[in-house]
């Protein structure tokens, strides 16, 4: 079971004939933390077309079974760095010594389509577009404690321990920035559908809370 969200809005509450309506949500957290799973449940539980899953641009290296297109669109340095340069990229920042960034169509057009656009992003991406975007959804998920964090991450057997080090030290000033978010959501162990369903909740609350002024 996930702890209750924390609800950090200080908003009225919903009504059931409130419209939804069409918002940016930030999923976030720290490296390890299980985003990617979550999205994945998420993807599972359908939803479609009232989610839209922008896509991450990032110039690392695939891992895995990441397929380019869907986990990530995997640029080169030069290609991110263009597109950040011509302002197509609603943030970019440099976390663990590679390139993440959302690029901005793929936002704009879900919210124009009346889609809630679902963003995947670091702690550092999330705070450039809070900032962009007051109005956002943030979402931040907690792991159940630092040890099993850094667990997951030795687990992934992705990174050098040079690489692993830094996710390790950058992890702890991550979490110190749950309470920027609107909403804390902790991923337990092996419960991973049952986060999923507790975003989804925030997300359906939020949507009746009425319209929120979302520009891109």
């Amino acid at each position: 079971m996930t702890a209750t969200p924390l609800d950090r809005t200080g908003g009225r509450a919903f009504e059931e004939s409130d419209p939804p309506n069409p918002m940016l949500v930030i999923i976030s957290g720290p490296s390890g933390v299980g985003k990617d799973t979550i999205i994945e449940a998420l993807q599972r539980r359908g939803h479609l077309p009232a989610y839209h899953y922008v896509v991450t641009c990032t110039t690392r290296s695939p891992r895995g079974n990441e397929i380019d297109g869907v986990s990530y669109n995997f640029l080169t340095v030069p290609e991110f760095l263009a597109m950040r340069d011509a302002g197509e990229l609603l943030e970019a920042n440099e976390v663990h010594g590679n390139w993440y960034g959302t690029p901005r169509a793929g936002v704009r057009d879900a919210l124009a389509r009346g889609q809630h656009a679902i963003l995947k992003i670091d702690v550092q991406g999330a705070e450039v577009v809070k900032r962009k975007v007051p109005a956002a959804l943030l979402i931040f998920v907690l792991p159940p404690s630092l040890e099993t964090l850094v667990e997951h991450l030795k687990a992934r057997r992705t990174e050098s321990a040079e690489q692993l080090e830094i996710r390790q030290r950058n992890a702890a000033l991550e979490l110190a920035r749950k309470d920027d978010y609107d909403f804390v959501v902790v991923n337990q162990e092996n419960c991973v559908d049952a986060t999923a369903e507790n975003i989804e909740q925030i997300i359906t609350q939020e949507e009746r809370r009425g319209p929120r002024q979302v520009t891109v």
